[in-house]
């Protein structure tokens, strides 16, 4: 494990619990192995669930889902005393190409595209200006693409790709570090 994860662990366990009921958001930013990685390590957060989402297909499959027209998706759920909504846009502004339309990194279609789903209209005013703000502060040369949409139905992935980064440890180094997606 690495020092950042038990610094990570370290950090969560010494946070008090806020007492706060747990919220969810949903987040498709290429690849659901990367990104259930990414938000596994905030803390705050208590589960991420790989999954798709964004289609018209009902129960997709990882053979189906592209072909209903979904996403590859994470639904993190959170102690929103931890850790705010508006925390969790930032990072996941910070590990996409939000100026992509068409996937992210080597992943490519519309099945890895990005985008924000929200759940409430909370959600919907919060993710809305943290996109604006992305946009006016000029950090990309291109307009923000990500969109940012109401929830559709999630359905979770198969178990095997449930913490796929965990229990194929090579094969998933393997994936980032030829994604590019850290550059």
């Amino acid at each position: 494990m690495s020092v950042f994860k038990h610094w990570m662990i370290l950090i969560a366990m010494l946070m008090p619990w806020s007492g706060a009921a747990a919220e969810e958001a949903i987040f498709a930013g290429g690849c659901f192995w990367r990104m259930e990685k990414l938000f596994e390590q905030v803390p705050g957060v208590s589960t991420v669930v790989s999954g798709y989402s964004g289609g018209k297909s009902t129960n997709p499959t990882y053979k189906t889902y592209g072909s209903g027209g979904h996403i590859e998706v994470v639904k993190v759920t959170f102690d929103p005393g931890q850790v705010s909504y508006d925390q969790l846009l930032d990072v996941f502004w910070q590990r996409i190409d939000p100026t992509d339309s068409k996937g992210q990194s080597v992943d490519r279609g519309h099945k890895y595209t990005s985008a924000i789903f929200y759940l409430n209209e909370s959600q919907h005013k919060t993710a809305t200006a943290s996109k604006k703000r992305l946009d006016e502060s000029a950090v990309f040369d291109a307009p923000i693409v990500t969109p940012v949409r109401p929830a559709s139905p999630f359905y979770a992935a198969e178990e095997y790709h449930q913490d796929y980064y965990k229990k194929n440890v090579l094969r998933y180094w393997y994936y980032q570090t030829r994604s590019g997606r850290d550059d």
